[in-house]
């Protein structure tokens, strides 16, 4: 078996892996090996925005899993892509840039993790972007390798959307990663010069030439390697051989929400009788592995429409146009391949006691339906309102002891029925602003039609149409040891295990109220501080 040895081993080459790789290989005289389970991130469907929208359905740089029966979704399986490339899920996201609210943060420190108030992370927000919407002030920074910037070829669609938001009271704002997070905007994205800036790209493709950093893709890894409670390294699969790195210093496992706790318990490390359950030596108990999980929940309102230069659509003029756009993107790096479809934000409240916006709307410019696998004749336009706090709880846990076996997915969607009563009233808010004055020139018949006054009809719509928003986490939470079900302690190192962290959103003590790309970029920059200063 070959075996090479590095200073630190990296399991996973998504955002986590990525930036926490870059930022320790930048000291030239430490060794640093990444393992990514997918390819490299050099195909088109990556480069230009727009293909993204192909990834699902075709089934192309994802993992493709799927949820066990959800009794809040009438039984559905839920979908659940997740990116099987370099760069990982940020390599196939939507490519918005959202940070969450300054107040989820100031609760993660409430919940006995020092270090991770709103004060503590935002300069690592601002050290990772290179922000062309604003430039660098109080809140936002520039110079980092991260890209974030507005769209080059909006569609027009988008003022209809931002006008009726402001038909219903809700304001436009400045930036909401800023002061405030209230209000409506459009989108800001990680792309650079009309290209996805994933995280692959903006801190592992620039610096493949150290001599320092050793990437290894198509290797999928089996387990972390334990002398005792000690991870010394990974055992991997690449090209139908067994393969192993050693880790002088540390092992870090950035898997995401799904693949971390699967390899932990692959590895021995997790709640006792469900590892003996599947023949799996016990090499620590730590009943939190797995559990916690949480995932923002949408609902999809999709309209038709006859505003074919505005929308993306399938017909004879609409494929004409994306032919035509994939030569004016390809020479000028603009146009409608440059769209990542959820061009407009809005953060509001559908709960009045919160006290932080607790519903996220983005307008699509295209009918997505059952994530873009369910194709219509015919152009359209789509609002996700997603409930950005939800209050079920799931788990991840072993199908088998084959690391080729994906894990048994159970968010537990809608089962607290608060989530139900909350998302019920976005629905109606959501429905309002696309039924407003502004997109009268736009609006067709809805493609799922329900009665707005109607919150059981509402409800029975949600419960046969919605489905994730693709943020799944905390399922390695981070939390003091006081905590029963914390996996991680708040610099992220493993209860129990020495030389062992974990780097991704399954450490998050709960969910960011927006997107999860921005916040695993800024965790995995505090992890490689972290990691770099208990070297010294």
């Amino acid at each position: 078996m070959q075996v090479q040895e590095f200073d630190y081993v990296v399991i996973g080459g998504g955002a986590g892996g990525c930036v926490v790789a870059s930022r320790l290989s930048e000291d030239p005289k430490v060794s640093v090996c990444l393992l990514e389970a997918g390819g490299p991130d050099t195909s088109a469907f990556i480069q230009a925005p727009l293909g993204f929208a192909a990834t699902a359905a075709l089934g192309i740089h994802n993992w493709n899993f799927n949820t066990v029966p959800q009794p809040g979704l009438n039984g559905r399986r839920g979908f659940q892509p997740r990116g099987k490339v370099m760069g990982g899920s940020s390599s196939v996201n939507a490519m918005v840039y959202t940070r969450g609210n300054q107040l989820d943060y100031e609760h993660w420190a409430e919940l006995g993790n020092p270090g991770w108030s709103f004060k503590d992370v935002l300069p690592l927000f601002k050290r990772s972007e290179n922000n062309e919407c604003f430039g660098a002030d109080d809140y936002r920074g520039t110079g980092g390798p991260l890209n974030v910037t507005y769209l080059r070829s909006p569609s027009p669609i988008n003022d209809a959307f931002l006008a009726a938001c402001t038909e219903q009271g809700l304001p436009q704002t400045r930036d909401y990663n800023g002061a405030s997070q209230f209000g409506c905007s459009p989108a800001q994205v990680t792309q650079k010069n009309g290209e996805r800036c994933s995280a692959a790209k903006a801190y592992i493709t620039p610096h493949l030439t150290r001599p320092n950093l050793s990437v290894i893709t198509q290797a999928h890894t089996q387990r972390i390697l334990l002398e005792g409670k000690s991870a010394v390294g990974a055992e991997f699969l690449k090209e139908g051989q067994t393969q192993q790195v050693k880790a002088r210093r540390e092992v870090i496992l950035s898997g995401g929400a799904y693949g971390s706790p699967q390899l932990l318990m692959l590895s021995g490390i997790g709640p006792a009788a469900h590892l003996r359950q599947h023949g799996i030596h016990v090499a620590h108990d730590l009943p939190g592995v797995g559990q916690n999980l949480h995932d923002h929940v949408t609902a999809v309102l999709i309209y038709r429409t006859q505003r074919k230069e505005s929308t993306f659509g399938i017909s004879g003029s609409g494929l004409a146009k994306i032919v035509r756009s994939i030569f004016e993107w390809r020479k000028q790096r603009k146009g409608i391949i440059t769209s990542n479809v959820a061009e407009s934000q809005a953060f509001l409240f559908a709960d009045k006691t919160e006290k932080s916006p607790d519903i996220q709307l983005a307008l699509c410019t295209g009918i997505v339906d059952d994530h873009t696998r369910k194709n219509h004749l015919g152009h359209g336009y789509t609002l996700h309102v997603t409930l950005m706090r939800p209050k079920s709880r799931g788990s991840v846990t072993l199908q088998s002891a084959n690391a080729k076996d994906a894990p048994l997915i159970d968010p537990q969607f809608l089962s607290d029925p608060r989530d139900m009563a909350s998302l019920v009233k976005g629905t109606q808010i959501g429905y309002d602003i696309m039924q407003g004055q502004a997109f009268a020139p736009y609006r067709g018949s809805m493609l799922y039609p329900f009665e707005r006054n109607d919150p059981i009809q509402i409800e029975q719509f949600l419960r046969d149409r919605a489905d994730t928003e693709y943020h799944p986490c905390s399922t390695c939470k981070m939390g003091p040891a006081s905590d029963p079900m914390a996996v991680v302690d708040p610099t992220l190192k493993v209860y129990g295990i020495e030389n062992l962290r974990v780097v991704d959103a399954s450490i998050m003590p709960q969910l960011v109220s927006g997107n999860t790309n921005a916040p695993t970029i800024m965790i995995a920059e505090k992890a490689a501080d972290m990691i770099k200063a208990s070297a010294v």
